[in-house]
C-alpha cells in the first residue's frame, strides 16, 4: 500500500510542474508582486521533455560504458582494474563547465557537448556499482557452479550477474540522480531543459523563473530516484527468493 502512495505521489508530483496552469498559479501565490512568473519562452511540458531527454539519455549511456567497464574491472583485479576506476574518478571529478568549454570549439554549441558531459560524469557511479556487486558474489556458489561443470560465461551470466544486479541498480539510481541535477548547466550551451528558466531567472532577477527550474528539477530527480529504488528493492528481492 505504501509502495502505491509513493507512486501516486511521484506521479502527481511531475504532472504539478508539467502543467503551465498549475505551475503558474503556484508561483503567482508564491510571488504576487510579479505579473507573469511563469517561464514565456518554452511550456513546463517542453522543459521537462528536453530535461530528460538530457538527463536519461546521458544515463543510459553512461549505464552501458559503466557496466562494460566495471566487468573489466572486475575480471582483472590488478593493473587494469585501477586504471579503469582511476579513469572513471578522472571523469567524474573534472567540473562539466571545464568539459564543456573543451569540448564546444570541437562540437560546437547545442546537444552534443552537453550530452558527452555528462556520459562522463555519470560513468563512475556505474563502474563502483558493477564491480562492488560482482566482486561480492559468495566464492562457495561460484565453487558450486564450477561443480556442475559451468563454463566462465555461463557462470557470469548465471550466477554472478543475477546476485550483482542490485548493487548495479543502485549504481545506476546514483548516476541518473546525478545526471538530473548536472543537466540544468545544458541551458548555457543551449540545450534547453530546467536551466532555461534558472538562467533567465539570473539574468533577469527573476526569482519566479529560479524557482520554477529548481523545483521542476528537484521534484523529477525525486521521482526518478523513488522508480529506480523500487527497481533496486524488486532485484534484491528477486536475488533473495533466488537464493532461497
Amino acid at each position: 500500500m505504501k509502495r502505491w502512495k509513493g507512486a501516486l505521489v511521484a506521479l502527481a508530483s511531475l504532472a504539478f510542474v508539467t502543467n503551465s496552469r498549475m505551475m503558474g498559479a503556484f508561483l503567482g501565490l508564491l510571488f504576487p508582486d510579479i505579473a507573469e512568473p511563469l517561464y514565456p519562452l518554452a511550456s513546463p511540458l517542453a522543459l521537462f521533455s528536453q530535461h530528460a531527454a538530457l538527463a536519461i539519455g546521458a544515463s543510459l549511456v553512461a549505464a552501458v560504458i559503466g557496466f562494460l567497464a566495471g566487468v573489466v574491472a572486475n575480471f582483472n583485479r590488478g593493473t587494469l582494474r585501477e586504471l579503469v576506476l582511476s579513469v572513471g574518478a578522472f571523469a567524474q571529478t573534472v567540473p562539466p563547465v571545464a568539459v564543456l568549454a573543451l569540448l564546444v570549439p570541437v562540437l560546437g554549441f547545442g546537444t552534443r557537448p552537453v550530452m558527452l558531459a555528462l556520459i562522463l560524469y555519470g560513468i563512475l557511479p556505474v563502474i563502483h556499482g558493477t564491480a562492488a556487486g560482482l566482486a561480492s558474489v559468495p566464492p562457495d556458489a561460484l565453487d558450486a557452479a564450477k561443480g556442475l561443470g559451468m563454463g566462465a560465461a555461463t557462470r557470469f551470466l548465471r550466477i554472478e550477474l543475477p546476485l550483482a544486479l542490485p548493487a548495479i541498480a543502485a549504481g545506476i539510481r546514483t548516476s541518473v540522480v546525478i545526471n538530473v541535477g548536472t543537466a540544468a548547466i545544458g541551458a548555457t550551451m543551449g540545450a534547453g531543459g530546467f536551466g532555461r528558466p534558472i538562467m533567465a531567472g539570473l539574468v533577469q532577477f527573476r526569482t519566479s523563473y529560479v524557482v520554477q527550474g529548481a523545483l521542476s528539477a528537484a521534484t523529477m530527480a525525486i521521482a526518478l530516484d523513488w522508480i529506480l529504488a523500487e527497481l533496486e528493492r524488486w532485484l534484491s528481492l528477486g536475488d533473495s527468493g533466488t537464493a532461497e
